[in-house]
């Protein structure tokens, strides 16, 4: 898990025995955007979606965390409430651990809040590039950032689509239809291939090209 990589055995085991098992069935909400943090979850089966909700109801989606992964860190120093809600995509099997117990642990041993802390701040790093991502350029030029982007956190031009067609639109802030009508637009260009959810880049050149936003 990324964000206790750099954990010795001691300190791992020292966090595993102040974890809770949690399970959720498809479409529970760990948590709303604006609750108060109780603590951080650790996904260990299934996948969950990070969104949040516009004033007028409209779901965003900020991204899609699979096992495994740990959502709701930032919340446990600032001592702010939850920034976004998080929804499970499937079955999902997850450890909990109580925000008191978790600060009591990095109070106890301050080499794991340092630790924890350098991973957070290369997620923010991400998130402020998903910012940009999704607020500069066309939706085609979103779109194909976002293919480049899941193919790199594949280490391969063949990887899974990283969301529905309904969910990648919500991420770009656009409809459905544009979604699907680019992606088949890259199709038929001999950019990528699509087999059911499963995407090939074939010529990445051409990709990148449709990704750099105009002058």
């Amino acid at each position: 898990m990324p964000l206790f990589a750099a954990l010795s055995e001691s300190e791992l085991q020292g966090l595993a025995q102040r974890a809770v098992e949690k399970r959720f069935a498809a479409d529970d909400v760990l948590f709303w955007e604006g609750e108060p943090c109780i603590g951080i979850f650790l996904i260990i089966q299934g996948s969950v979606k990070i969104f949040r909700t516009s004033p007028g109801g409209r779901e965003v989606m900020l991204s899609i965390e699979a096992a495994p992964a740990t959502v709701a860190e930032l919340p446990l120093f600032d001592g702010g409430a939850y920034p976004a809600s998080v929804r499970a995509i499937e079955q999902v099997v997850a450890l909990f651990i109580n925000k008191s117990d978790f600060q009591q642990f990095c109070r106890q041993n301050p080499d794991v809040a340092l630790k924890v802390l350098a991973v957070v701040g290369r997620r923010l790093r991400h998130l402020v590039g998903l910012v940009e991502s999704m607020t500069f350029g066309s939706v085609t030029q979103r779109l194909a950032r976002m293919l480049l982007e899941a193919s790199k956190a594949a280490g391969s031009d063949t990887f899974d689509l990283p969301a529905t067609h309904q969910e990648l639109a919500s991420r770009l802030g656009t409809v459905r239809e544009v979604v699907s009508r680019n992606l088949g637009r890259f199709r038929a260009q001999g950019i990528i291939s699509i087999q059911d959810r499963q995407v090939q880049i074939v010529n990445r050149a051409g990709l990148q090209q449709e990704s750099e936003a105009q002058g």
